[in-house]
């Protein structure tokens, strides 16, 4: 896997999560402009041009936020696959909203999705001191709920957004034991 060290914030049994670079971009264009892609999170396509996606890309690089960060999520060939990020943060109550994206279609159905998801997850109770983590998922993506469901969320309702109806899931750090809360392993770790 390519990485730098300080990029890098958490690996999985078959991914790297590392920060965000302007290599990145072209692929997030691409992801970020398919119909299909797109469908996941009941909205529409991007249609504005790379020149504009790209300046306001560059303003998300240089500055950060403590209220929503994105990282990208790399194979075992240190190819770029998807994103994971949270977002909606709310450092008093220590909660964020979780949102991950497999853009590279030929790695759908491997399990690089619960992959990330879990070693992100174990990240933000570690590293952030999170408590609660949440999402939204489309009702008909049951992949998708099959996969949060295998990294420990569970179903605490529906919500109507926008004519769409969501599932919402959540995780709490307590209803881990504290050996699965820290089981990501540490980037900063040096191994053989």
């Amino acid at each position: 896997m390519t990485e730098t060290a300080s990029d890098v914030i958490a690996r999985g049994t078959k991914v790297l999560l590392r920060r965000k670079r302007l290599a990145d971009a072209s692929a997030d264009y691409e992801w970020r402009c398919d119909p299909e892609l797109a469908s996941f999170d009941a909205a529409p396509p991007l249609r504005i041009s790379y020149q504009d996606f790209l300046a306001s890309y560059l303003r998300d690089l240089k500055y950060e936020s403590r209220y929503r960060s994105t990282y990208a999520i790399e194979d075992e060939n240190g190819r770029h696959i998807g994103n994971v990020m949270y977002y909606n943060a709310d450092i008093d109550r220590g909660e964020a909203e979780l949102g991950i994206s497999i853009g590279d279609k030929s790695r759908w159905s491997y399990g690089y999705g619960s992959d990330a998801v879990s070693s992100f997850v174990a990240y933000l109770f570690r590293e952030r001191g999170f408590r609660r983590i949440y999402l939204h998922t489309l009702e008909w993506n049951e992949r998708a709920q099959r996969s949060f469901a295998k990294a420990g969320f569970v179903s605490s309702g529906t919500v109507w957004r926008s004519g769409h109806k969501f599932v919402m899931m959540e995780l709490l750090r307590d209803w881990l034991s504290e050996e699965a809360s820290g089981s990501y392993d540490d980037p900063n770790t040096q191994t053989d």
